[in-house]
């Protein structure tokens, strides 16, 4: 996938069908921050998850839960949600889901419950901060709008989405959530010291965000404060791999490839289809995330949204991130979970995901859209 978007992207630029201003302005100018960001979040995670952060804190929350299944899926919901709004549905869906897999394993549960619950909440709860989705930090270039500001639009609705997602699944899957398991051993990890560092890296890269400091910058600290730790402590964990060159190409020839298409007509297209900022808008973008992917899809419908209207872009983003949950490819991190749970031995086919999703997603969207502000 990354070769052939690459090459789109390359070609639409080489072959002037994307004016070079243009594509400078969105492969450059707004791109440059977000695949920095992308760079170091990704980084920080994975150095994360190498010092046993992800594994205590799932094992804690199988402890808290005391024998609860019921309850264990709760304090999950809790975990997942936290970690997609302070570290962006990528991380839940490829570092969380394998942790889950295997407590669930471990504790003789049911692991499917657990599985879709991990990703719902990747897209569901990506509405808080900038940093929980791509999505997010495009509009807040689009919107010109703070952190602070943008949090506080998005709150309410934020909640709504994740109590309609515990609810329905919950209720979806509860045959799988009644009685007990034995409580597991506390999990020690390999290096304390690496641990409580990068525990602390996360901690302050989300307290930096609510600060109002720029995602990639807080980002870029944090995970070189995670460097430096194992390079003291962990070099051999340190290699290229931790670098997600793939990822960025990806991305780089989404933006200039789906910038073309909306240069030459889909644009005006979706202005046609959508009514602005209304609930047809958050439609429209639902629907074309299930179809072409989110991020793409939210590039196409940022054009749609009327200018001299900051509020305008939300509903776009209630679409492009609570919207894809009928297709696995409606979103990269559905696409990586799903990877991952194969990976596990939980394999989960295309129709298993759509027939949940296909009433479960217009019920937590119509619910969180109502929530939002006016």
């Amino acid at each position: 996938m990354w070769v052939i978007l690459a090459g789109l992207g390359a070609l639409a630029v080489v072959t002037g069908w994307l004016p070079s201003e243009v594509a400078y302005d969105i492969g450059v100018t707004r791109a440059a921050p977000i695949l920095g960001f992308l760079v170091a979040v990704t980084v920080l995670a994975e150095l994360a998850d190498i010092a046993g952060v992800f594994d205590i804190a799932a094992v804690w929350c199988a402890r808290l839960a005391r024998g609860s299944t019921l309850l264990l899926f709760g304090l999950t919901a809790v975990l997942a949600t936290v970690t997609t709004i302070c570290m962006s549905l990528d991380t839940t869906a490829v570092l969380l889901t394998p942790v889950v897999l295997a407590l669930t394993r471990r504790l003789g549960l049911a692991p499917l419950p657990f599985a879709f619950l991990v990703v719902w909440l990747a897209n569901t709860a990506s509405l808080l901060l900038p940093v929980s989705n791509l999505t997010n930090l495009l509009a807040l270039q689009h919107a010109n709008t703070s952190t602070r500001a943008f949090a506080a639009h998005m709150v309410i609705p934020q909640l709504v989405a994740v109590t309609l997602t515990v609810v329905y699944l919950g209720i979806v899957f509860r045959r799988h959530l009644t009685g007990s398991y034995a409580a597991p051993e506390p999990v020690a990890p390999a290096d304390r010291l690496t641990c409580i560092a990068c525990a602390l890296a996360c901690g302050g890269f989300a307290v930096a965000i609510m600060a109002g400091v720029p995602p990639w910058l807080a980002a870029t600290a944090a995970a070189t404060a995670t460097l430096a730790v194992f390079a003291l402590r962990g070099r051999k964990h340190l290699s290229w791999t931790l670098f997600p060159w793939r990822l960025i190409v990806t991305t780089e020839g989404l933006f200039l490839t789906v910038t073309a298409v909306v240069h030459h007509g889909l644009g005006d297209l979706l202005i046609r289809w959508s009514d602005g900022s209304g609930a047809r808008t958050t439609a429209v973008a639902a629907t074309a995330s299930n179809l072409i992917n989110n991020l793409p899809a939210y590039l196409a419908m940022e054009t749609a949204v009327p200018q001299g209207n900051p509020n305008g872009i939300y509903p776009v983003l209630l679409g492009t991130n609570i919207g894809p949950l009928v297709t696995m490819w409606g979103s990269m991190a559905t696409l990586l979970w799903a990877q991952r749970c194969r990976s596990r031995g939980v394999p989960i086919s295309a129709r298993t995901f759509a027939t949940i999703g296909i009433i479960g997603m217009p019920i937590v969207l119509l619910g969180t859209w109502l929530a939002l502000p006016g």
